[in-house]
């Protein structure tokens, strides 16, 4: 893995982000990539994150706003890879703005397409989301209409030389504005823990997990594809009751005073969580870690085989959501936590303790 990337230089768009940043860190100290270009528009956190890695030779820093092509463009020159991490995500947030999503998550992606497309960029991997599967929010059909375009510019490519393809994952623990950061604080507070619904269930993954695998999928992408990663499943419900008993004590409280509220769920969430359509298993190959489906539609001028070294299944039946995955037990869940560290108190007491939805 490290081969393929000593001799790259990869450019990765919303780099002071919660995806962005890992994927900085880890292709510099695991990957020893030749060289990477982070963008950002976010000022501030952009100064912070150049000076973390001031002394890294081979890393640059840039502001840039996915909006403006011109600028894309210019710091594409001599890029091979691009990982599009750059995005607006916050459901409540994109729904009071549609348009703004729209400019940001869908004319952002056009941008990244038309700058690669022109620079030649060998590889562009954007990171979806499990809302773009049947959505019910605009965040998550903003995310769809970007996995649409990645696999129509990849469709529409003349040169060959550029791939396009998507990520989508599910839930990034302990990520700030997750769950466990508010159900910690909540902890710390001693209660309530506030639960939307005693059955809702999600996929879950670490941060380090997720970045992992994006990097991972632009060494196997063949062209247009949208790899889903497999996942532990969890009942919302456990966690909560897995963080009581193991943070209460903690924090100077008894588990058994500490109570759990069902507040409801918020709306359009769903209560189950989906990665792959029903439509989608009928151009599905399953891999050892991802699920890889196939464009619908094939590309116009070349053509593209799609073979992997890790091929377990041809015949996906069963779409991959949520509901029909076995949720990990209690034990299973504290595994979980403990492995990735998701225990460990790093968030200040500043962390909200609640969850509001307009």
């Amino acid at each position: 893995m490290k081969s393929f990337f000593s001799d790259k230089r990869v450019m990765v768009t919303g780099c002071c982000g919660t995806v962005g940043s890992e994927l900085l860190a880890q292709l510099i100290d695991k990957y020893e990539v030749g060289e990477v270009i982070g963008l950002d528009n976010n000022e501030s956190e952009l100064f912070f994150t150049e000076q973390a890695w001031s002394r890294t030779k081979g890393a640059s820093f840039f502001l840039a706003d996915i909006r403006d092509q011109h600028s894309l463009s210019e710091k594409m020159e001599d890029v091979d890879i691009v990982f599009h991490s750059a995005a607006f995500k916050h459901v409540g947030l994109c729904e009071k703005s549609p348009m703004q999503a729209v400019q940001n998550n869908i004319f952002g992606v056009q941008n990244i397409i038309e700058a690669a497309t022109g620079q030649g960029v060998e590889r562009v991997i954007f990171t979806s989301s499990d809302k773009a599967v049947n959505p019910t929010n605009v965040m998550g059909t903003s995310k769809l209409m970007g996995e649409r375009l990645m696999t129509a510019a990849n469709s529409n490519a003349r040169n060959g030389k550029s791939k396009f393809a998507s990520t989508r994952f599910g839930n990034v623990l302990g990520s700030r504005g997750s769950v466990i950061p508010i159900f910690r604080e909540q902890i710390r507070k001693g209660g309530p823990v506030t639960l939307t619904d005693d059955s809702m269930t999600r996929f879950i993954m670490s941060i380090e997990q997720a970045a992992e695998l994006v990097i991972d999928s632009s060494t196997i992408v063949q062209g247009g594809e949208v790899f889903i990663t497999k996942m532990p499943v969890i009942r919302i419900r456990d966690l909560a009751e897995v963080m009581i008993r193991e943070l209460a004590p903690v924090y100077g409280h008894k588990p058994e005073d500490v109570d759990i509220t069902v507040i409801g769920a918020k709306p359009g969430e769903k209560m189950y969580e989906e990665l792959m359509s029903v439509e989608e298993t009928r151009r599905t190959l399953e891999l050892e870690r991802y699920f890889a489906v196939l464009p619908a539609f094939t590309s116009i001028y070349r053509a593209v085989e799609y073979e992997y070294r890790d091929l377990l299944n041809e015949d996906v039946v069963n779409p991959y959501h949520s509901g029909n995955e076995q949720a990990l037990d209690h034990e299973g869940v504290l595994g979980f936590l403990v492995d990735n560290g998701l225990l460990a108190d790093f968030e200040s007491s500043q962390h909200p303790d609640e969850r509001h939805w307009p």
